[in-house]
């Protein structure tokens, strides 16, 4: 079949700009990964600790999201993180998830020490006290409150995780499993967690800008070298059982709107199938001309909105898909409408015009991403954490060669009722259908 010309790949995956990097080990553990990009003026500073919520245990969780707040409460030789920073004509910020926690500079290149002084500093020497420790607890127990106890639909991820998971620690959010864990936290629960995790070989450093990769390393190795090492041994997790049957949980809440949520258990970063999943969301609900827009919202008027996305963890994740019910609309009949798009995809062969679409948006997503040194220092980081850096010029390529049969394929094994979790979130006053109720606090 011939391809519409506007649909061809726009950027021959040969010419999409590969990344270079070269990549050094320090003797005490800490990985460094240099980007020498001779097009900007601006350099970022990207630190990498393996640790999220999947490094926490009922009763402590929250603690990896926590120190995300403490590593800016100050050191005991600095007691303001974000003055130098400025100072130098920068910028930071920081983000935890599930499986890493991830620190960040950009300032300009010929003030690199700047946040490599400020980063060596606080990964040993943090100034952990009772008064900050308080502090920040606060803050993260308002934080709580705001974004997931008072929000609309905010406890929709702390009823479905706990429902899809029910061994793996997936199964709680990374701000927490409940506010009570955070509030109980002491100070020596938490100097223990900040010396498992906060030294040089529980991290990666990557630099991108317009410096040397041998500079890099000196630079890396004055400033972090002589921090001690903490080569322990990392506890296994335990592997999710395989799920076996359907899952359904159904509240009802204080919102305007009904929302239905299906998650099907899927392949880890690396899996190949994950690939295929992340191709499978973007046919369903990547833009406008997608099929859940296209079918569901425009043509048979029974979502608002509805999105389906992969979550994209490095251990086997959920692939979700997520609407939002017009009204006089039963659930019964978005949850059928939404099977029936499964269905649609196990057995009518998608085609090679809808199908290139979205490969092209893979395409331009990696080159635009590619132009900012953030982003290249950030994704030199994911790549390393994952055990394979190389998938950061070779992610392209394997998203182009997804087949239509493999979606089918994928589709077939995915969506099926022994894979689902399906979260029913009523609103409350409501039209409700007949239902056993059954919440999950």
């Amino acid at each position: 079949m011939q391809l519409h010309p506007a649909l061809k790949s726009r950027v021959p995956t040969e010419e999409i700009p590969v990344i270079q990097y070269e990549k050094h080990t320090l003797p005490n553990g800490l990985v460094v990964v240099a980007n020498h990009d001779v097009s900007s003026q601006l350099a970022a500073v990207n630190l990498l600790y393996r640790v999220g919520s999947r490094n926490e245990e009922p009763g402590r969780t929250g603690f990896a999201h926590l120190f995300e707040h403490l590593m800016f409460r100050g050191t005991k030789h600095i007691p303001d993180y974000d003055i130098p920073v400025q100072m130098a004509s920068g910028e930071n910020n920081a983000f935890t998830n599930s499986d890493y926690t991830d620190y960040y500079v950009t300032l300009p290149k010929d003030n690199i020490e700047t946040a490599l002084w400020l980063e060596s500093d606080r990964m040993t020497g943090l100034d952990i006290n009772a008064k900050n420790l308080d502090g920040e607890k606060k803050v993260v127990l308002e934080e709580y409150n705001q974004r997931y106890l008072n929000q609309p639909y905010g406890d929709l991820w702390l009823l479905l995780r706990p429902l899809a998971y029910k061994v793996h620690p997936y199964r709680w959010p990374a701000i927490g499993r409940s506010p009570q864990e955070i509030e109980k936290a002491t100070l020596a629960d938490v100097c223990a967690f900040y010396k498992a995790y906060y030294n040089p070989s529980n991290a990666i450093l990557c630099v991108s800008g317009d410096i040397p990769p041998d500079e890099v390393f000196r630079l890396a190795s004055t400033w972090f070298g002589s921090l001690s090492a903490n080569f322990r041994k990392v506890k296994p997790l335990l592997p999710e059982p395989p799920q076996t049957e359907a899952r359904r949980l159904e509240v009802v809440r204080d919102v305007a709107t009904p929302v239905i949520t299906i998650a099907f258990r899927m392949g880890g970063r690396t899996d190949p199938q994950f690939y295929r999943c992340d191709v499978i969301s973007d046919l369903l609900s990547g833009g406008t001309s997608s099929r859940l827009y296209r079918r569901l919202v425009q043509e048979r008027r029974l979502f608002s909105s509805v999105n389906a996305y992969v979550s994209g963890e490095i251990d086997p994740g959920l692939f979700v898909v997520s609407g939002y019910l017009l009204p006089e609309v039963t659930m019964a009949q978005a949850e059928e409408a939404l099977w029936e798009e499964f269905d649609r995809l196990k057995n009518e062969s998608v085609g090679d015009y809808e199908l290139e679409k979205v490969k092209n948006k893979f395409e331009a997503n990696t080159l635009f991403g590619e132009l900012n040194v953030m982003n290249k220092a950030l994704n030199l980081c994911f790549y390393e954490m994952l055990g394979d850096i190389s998938l950061v010029n070779r992610e392209t390529a394997i998203y182009r060669s997804v087949t239509a049969a493999d979606i089918a394929a994928t589709a077939a094994e995915i969506f099926t009722p022994e894979r689902s979790s399906t979260l029913l979130y009523h609103a409350a006053g409501g039209r409700q259908t007949n239902r056993k109720e059954d919440e999950v606090e």
